[in-house]
């Protein structure tokens, strides 16, 4: 840790944590936007633009979220997009996450979208972009919210088509600040997109990827080594390995992990089984983040509330992951320095 916990922490009545864990000014640094599709929305946007589902109505969707592991998760997610065919269609979905995103007391988030998911469908990149930074833009002029996108590309397919992707979406990169890696992990290593993360990176965009979800220790190795990533998203996996630990804890390398998609995935099955006190008691730059909230049970809040009451963290640990993600973020020095003032402010109201 690079920083003194305030000595507020300390006297924080331990009745007040849930409280605490709400209130708390954080940032989202690891959510996909397509993933925050709630089954009522994609029933009203299937209806607006003449989508069949394969789904009588919002229940049937809903029942049909028992995931066994990552490729059957991101099945019914491609389904789910499906809908998503203007740009009013983006510009919905992603208010309805900032909105919600603001009423959790997330000051900023830095949000994952997936082109190929799109364009594939024959969806211009250009409705793509426009709807989503049109929403960043609104939503912080409705709410205050900060937002930023990343471009990520999906790993299962070729690096030909990521390239392919990354020259598509230059013509608005001033819409996007980073690029990021996700979809199925196993068999579809880091290396495999080694030079359009070089090219992505000599054009000055932040770089991010997924690694050491359910991939092993040697993928995050590679995101580190080889992409050059500036976070690892999840990177849970990293506990497998202690001179990887050592590293990541050495440099500060901020990890965004996802507790209720962990356990949904069946990762941890049972959140009082997670890593997430172990890694932040090694020194990892650990936060906590929703990955596909429609999908996995629960927004950023709800994550912090059931891993903090399954393994019996306190008022420290929620400090600790807070200033985490604010300093994890891609704003200025001087952005994350006003939004830790908030936090600091925070837990002082807290204090008895």
């Amino acid at each position: 840790m690079t920083y003194a916990v305030p000595s507020t922490v300390s006297r924080i009545p331990a009745d007040c944590l849930p409280a605490l864990l709400r209130a708390m000014p954080k940032a989202e640094l690891h959510m996909h936007i397509e993933g925050s599709l709630e089954p009522e929305l994609i029933f009203a946007l299937a209806q607006r633009n003449g989508v069949q589902l394969p789904y009588a109505d919002v229940e049937a969707l809903r029942a049909a979220y028992a995931f066994t592991d990552l490729q059957s998760f991101l099945d019914i997610y491609y389904a789910g997009a499906s809908v998503l065919l203007q740009e009013q269609d983006f510009y919905d979905m992603a208010m309805a996450y900032l909105q919600r995103a603001a009423a959790d007391h997330v000051v900023r988030a830095e949000i994952f979208f997936d082109p190929q998911t799109h364009t594939e469908r024959g969806v211009a990149m250009e409705t793509v972009i426009h709807g989503l930074a049109r929403a960043c833009k609104d939503a912080q002029a409705q709410w205050g919210i900060s937002a930023g996108l990343i471009l990520s590309f999906l790993r299962h397919l070729s690096e030909e088509a990521a390239f392919d992707t990354l020259h598509a979406a230059l013509p608005y990169r001033e819409h996007f600040i980073g690029i990021g890696l996700d979809s199925s992990e196993v068999g579809n290593p880091p290396e495999k997109f080694a030079r359009v993360f070089e090219q992505c990176k000599a054009l000055g965009f932040h770089l991010v990827a997924h690694a050491g979800e359910e991939g092993p220790p040697a993928y995050v190795w590679s995101a580190l080594n080889v992409l050059q990533v500036q976070r690892i998203d999840h990177g849970v996996q990293s506990e497998k390995d202690w001179d990887l630990m050592q590293r990541l804890a050495d440099t500060r390398m901020p990890l965004t992990v996802c507790p209720l998609s962990n356990q949904k995935l069946c990762v941890f099955p049972d959140l009082r089984d997670h890593n997430l006190p172990r890694m932040l008691a090694a020194g990892l730059n650990v936060t906590v983040n929703s990955d596909d909230p429609a999908y996995f049970g629960g927004y950023v809040n709800e994550n912090y509330l059931q891993v903090f009451a399954a393994t019996g963290m306190g008022a420290e640990q929620a400090y600790q992951l807070a200033r985490n993600s604010l300093e994890a973020t891609f704003a200025s020095p001087e952005q994350q320095a006003l939004w830790v003032q908030q936090l600091d402010a925070c837990f002082e109201s807290m204090a008895a």
